[in-house]
């Protein structure tokens, strides 16, 4: 299970209207955990940043010129991203820039070269209704440390993000069984032959069955005896 935990800073809000990313920061996820093997591109964008997208990002027009346009670097990020579910905050405002800047370049879509794309911000808003779902209220909800976020940065935030996605999704450590488990970076799996085993059965008590069907008549008494084990198998349900 491969998945990149994604973000980008732009020139403004407009993917549209020519707003351009200046920068792309990708943390790659493998069995849910950190492998260290991320990305990290600064671009030159072509134009300047508007001024209030300036104050989110503070990444000078200056400091881009001499960096890499997109296209220097699409080949190489799509590679790197192929075939990978893809995890961002806001998906549709990332997805909309990569796809122009792909369609710039006369390349396919960017969910072409993707395994799927997951919104943490839809999740969140599903399991948080009528919160602040921001990746800030969500460092602070779920308890990641979010201290050295004084402006947003690509790669910073996708980092922070991998901990939110961790924590957001933490019930789902127990439902996952993956047979590839052994080939997981680091995984060491131990596999116990249970037919070994001969396991007890242990009834119940007198007292505990006697407790039991105690239960089991105030429940038929409260549904005015209409529990399905009390019917008789040929009696016809209301």
């Amino acid at each position: 299970m491969r998945q990149i935990v994604l973000d980008t800073e732009t020139t403004g809000l407009s993917a549209e209207a020519g707003d351009r990313i200046i920068e792309i920061g990708c943390v790659e996820l493998v069995s849910r955990k950190l492998t260290g093997n991320n990305r990290h591109f600064y671009l030159n964008p072509e134009r300047d940043s508007h001024e209030d997208a300036l104050k989110v990002h503070g990444i000078s027009n200056e400091f881009l010129r001499d960096k890499p346009k997109f296209g220097a670097i699409a080949d190489e990020l799509m590679a790197y991203l192929a075939g990978a579910e893809i995890i961002i905050h806001n998906a549709a405002f990332d997805v909309a820039f990569l796809d122009k800047e792909l369609e710039l370049l006369g390349k396919a879509g960017f969910g072409s070269f993707v395994g799927q794309i997951t919104d943490t911000l839809a999740m969140a808003k599903e399991m948080y209704p009528g919160k602040r779902n921001s990746l800030d209220a969500l460092c602070d909800r779920l308890g990641v440390d979010n201290s050295s976020r004084t402006l947003h940065g690509a790669l910073l935030d996708a980092e922070l993000l991998a901990d939110v996605y961790i924590n957001l999704t933490r019930g789902q450590e127990a439902l996952l069984i993956d047979d590839d488990a052994g080939a997981a970076i680091g995984g060491i799996v131990t596999r116990i032959d249970l037919r070994q085993f001969t396991l007890p059965v242990l009834l119940a008590s007198d007292q505990e069955a006697a407790a039991h069907e105690e239960v089991l008549k105030q429940v038929d008494k409260a549904s005015g005896g209409k529990t399905l084990w009390r019917l008789n198998p040929t009696q016809p349900m209301a």
